[in-house]
């Protein structure tokens, strides 16, 4: 009886092989494009974006043309398919144009607090020891004050106007930012790859550029995005106490607050300005949620 050794198997290319697996990014693309829900918010939040950089042209009237014979007219007035305001202005038109407001007063006070509190969060968590404490014991000071009534008091404090409501509210996202930031870099800088570049002689500067950054960026991006539909609600809020744009401006919140007295003659029409605060915020909320899970790869 003849034994025939099998065959080993033939060698493993292991560059092939790495070569062919997917990289990070192209996971994390190919898990949100299976992420139904992902995908509509996040087509949803480009049509409002879209609408808002091309108010002009789509746009179907003068959103300052004030009209007293047509106000208060009911969805589906002829010429006005979403009605008419307190004054008579065309409510789409409106609409439209009020999201190039809402969405810069949402989306500028993030990337401010990005920047600042990011940059802040980082050095503190490099440094750590006094450097730390004296960053982190700053941002927890406003922490002692609900985002809400901080944003109110130094709007307030500051007068009406869009610059100082995104100030106020780059103020009231700086901590929060921060302290992700802090928490990541603390966890990152104590890597093998990271004590391996220190004791090769590399500045702190360039350690935090090349090997902190990429792996802190991902995560505060994401967290990040997920304060932008609070800060658009914020904004809307300071606008409908007065304290964010001012009139004849198209701006959803401020739009909420001057429609406030119609609610009992069309609520409709009224609650417009509504819908569209609670479709971007939650669009951007949705959409934050899928990237952290399609950047989690190990659940």
């Amino acid at each position: 009886m003849n034994l025939h050794t099998p065959a080993p198997p033939p060698p493993i290319d292991i560059a092939q092989t790495v070569a062919n697996s997917p990289g990070y990014w192209t996971t994390v693309g190919q898990r949100l494009l299976r992420d139904k829900v992902t995908l509509f918010f996040g087509a949803v939040l480009l049509l409002i974006v879209l609408m808002a950089i091309f108010a002009p042209l789509i746009a179907p009237a003068d959103p300052y043309k004030t009209n007293i014979i047509r106000r208060l007219k009911e969805i589906g007035f002829p010429g006005h398919p979403l009605g008419t305001d307190q004054t008579g202005r065309d409510m789409l038109s409106r609409l439209i144009y009020g999201g190039r407001l809402s969405l810069f007063m949402g989306v500028m006070p993030v990337i401010n607090a990005l920047i600042i509190g990011g940059m802040l969060g980082v050095i503190a968590g490099y440094m750590g020891g006094a450097v730390n404490s004296a960053i982190m014991r700053t941002m927890d000071i406003f922490y002692a004050f609900p985002s809400v009534l901080l944003a109110i008091a130094i709007s307030g404090a500051l007068g009406a106007g869009i610059g100082n409501a995104i100030l106020s509210l780059s103020i009231v996202f700086i901590p929060p930012i921060a302290r992700v930031a802090e928490t990541i870099t603390t966890q990152v800088r104590n890597l093998d790859y990271v004590e391996a570049a220190r004791a090769s002689g590399a500045s702190s500067l360039r350690i935090i550029r090349i090997h902190v950054l990429s792996n802190v960026l991902g995560a505060i991006f994401v967290y990040a995005t997920s304060l932008v539909s609070v800060s658009i609600i914020l904004a809307s809020g300071l606008s409908f106490l007065g304290l964010g744009t001012k009139p004849p401006e198209p701006e959803w919140g401020l739009m909420l607050n001057e429609l406030r007295q119609a609610i009992y003659v069309n609520p409709y029409v009224a609650a417009l300005p509504g819908v569209m605060i609670f479709m971007t915020s939650l669009s951007f909320n949705l959409l934050s949620d899928g990237l952290r899970s399609a950047m989690d790869l190990k659940s």
